[in-house]
């Protein structure tokens, strides 16, 4: 405001402003969900009068990463130093393993991305032979470096480089639209996008997710997805408010774990010949294959044993085989491709990034009302069709007083 208004406000008043006004629209929103959840089950499965329901829809959700201040009153220095002598709270004990090393404050925000694609739905396969960027190891080193969810036993500095939520390369769009057409395959596109995201719990998040899908008349589309990672609230999200929609894990995720198996206690030479056999079944939608040479490695190796830390390939191999057979009836990639729908969760993951630019950082801590108008807002701000300029215009005629007539014809 200083800089592109010359107008100076006091950072506590702006602060105060923008809690204030994210609370009313959390408050709207938690109204629009609150009379969603009323209606009957085959209305909540329709859609609002006058809403045309898109050709493709798509729903993604996913967890990012922020600090919540229980103890508001202290200083950040003190918050930090009492930190390190704190007890953990219930929400902490609660956490998964991997999550509570990361410190005392830090909370899960969750993130839903709604969006309406153009797509073409084919005959037959679009892209049966997987890219070429998938079977070249400059590219997968990268992306399985990228991902940090490579187990590999050859990789020790794995434990060091997670310091946050799991984030898509943005390079992976970019390689299936470059691969894409060179085999004339058009990934689908995205048309529009809706966020909504919070620090409430999965169950109070689900509904909130299908209460925009309604809205948008997502329920009633043609061809419709949910995609994600093999995150277990994902896919709990999807059984409870979305088991009508093609349920996809995103192949990325899958091909890490692939590569990691393939490559956990060989040489570089003898595993990368079959994480390309493993890697090229999987594109192909023959994972049944690559989990049968799975659970023979697995054999040969022997089940985990006490004392296997992560990236011991008894657990590296057991981690990704449990990973493929629990979600085998979501890879039927070249079907999905068929159908013109996503089999990448990029566009969450990029969602998530967008969010942790605003709220995320080791300097960075929320107090849980604040982070929950302050989560209403970017997701506002990040949507396609902004719902903000009718929310200010709304609260001004409500405050004025004024009615809003139409001009007789």
């Amino acid at each position: 405001m200083a800089e592109l208004m010359d107008l100076e406000v006091n950072a506590k008043q702006v602060e105060r402003v923008t809690e204030r006004i994210g609370q009313e629209r959390c408050d709207q929103r938690d109204a629009g969900v609150q009379d969603y959840v009323s209606l009957p089950l085959t209305k909540r499965k329709d859609k609002p009068d006058g809403v045309t329901a898109p050709e493709v829809a798509v729903v993604g959700v996913d967890g990012g990463r922020l600090q919540i201040r229980d103890d508001s009153w202290l200083s950040q220095d003190e918050a930090v130093a009492s930190a390190a002598k704190a007890e953990k709270t219930e929400e902490e004990e609660a956490l998964p393993p991997d999550d509570t090393h990361r410190g005392k404050y830090w909370r899960e925000d969750k993130i839903g991305v709604l969006m309406t694609m153009t797509s073409e739905e084919k005959e037959t396969d679009p892209c049966p032979e997987i890219p070429a960027a998938f079977v070249d190891p400059t590219r997968i080193l990268k992306l399985a470096r990228e991902l940090k969810t490579k187990k590999s036993a050859n990789v020790e500095q794995s434990k060091q480089e997670a310091v946050g939520t799991t984030e898509m390369p943005e390079e992976v769009t970019q390689v299936l639209c470059e691969e894409g057409q060179k085999v004339k395959w058009r990934p689908p596109e995205v048309k529009d996008k809706h966020l909504t995201a919070t620090r409430q719990p999965w169950p109070v998040f689900g509904p909130m997710v299908a209460t925009l899908a309604w809205t948008l008349g997502f329920f009633l589309a043609a061809r419709k997805a949910f995609i994600g990672d093999g995150s277990e609230n994902n896919w709990a999200l999807w059984r409870r408010s979305f088991s009508s929609f093609t349920p996809i894990l995103d192949i990325i995720h899958a091909i890490s774990y692939v590569y990691a198996a393939a490559t956990a206690d060989w040489p570089f030479a003898e595993g990368w010949p079959c994480y390309v056999r493993w890697v090229t079944w999987l594109w192909g939608g023959e994972v049944e294959k690559v989990i049968a040479e799975l659970a023979q490695r697995q054999a040969e190796l022997g089940p985990p044993q006490e004392g296997d830390g992560d990236t011991h390939p008894r657990m590296v191999v057991e981690t990704a085989l449990r990973y493929l057979q629990n979600h085998k009836d979501k890879m039927r990639y070249p079907e999905y491709r068929r159908l013109g729908l996503p089999i990448t969760s990029s566009y969450v993951e990029s969602a998530v990034k967008q969010f942790n630019q605003r709220v995320k950082g080791t300097e960075k801590f929320w107090t849980e009302e604040g982070a929950e108008a302050l989560l209403q807002l970017r997701a506002d701000c990040l949507s396609t069709a902004n719902p903000l300029p009718a929310f200010w215009q709304a609260r001004q005629d409500k405050a004025s007083g004024q009615a809003n007539y139409s001009q007789a014809a």
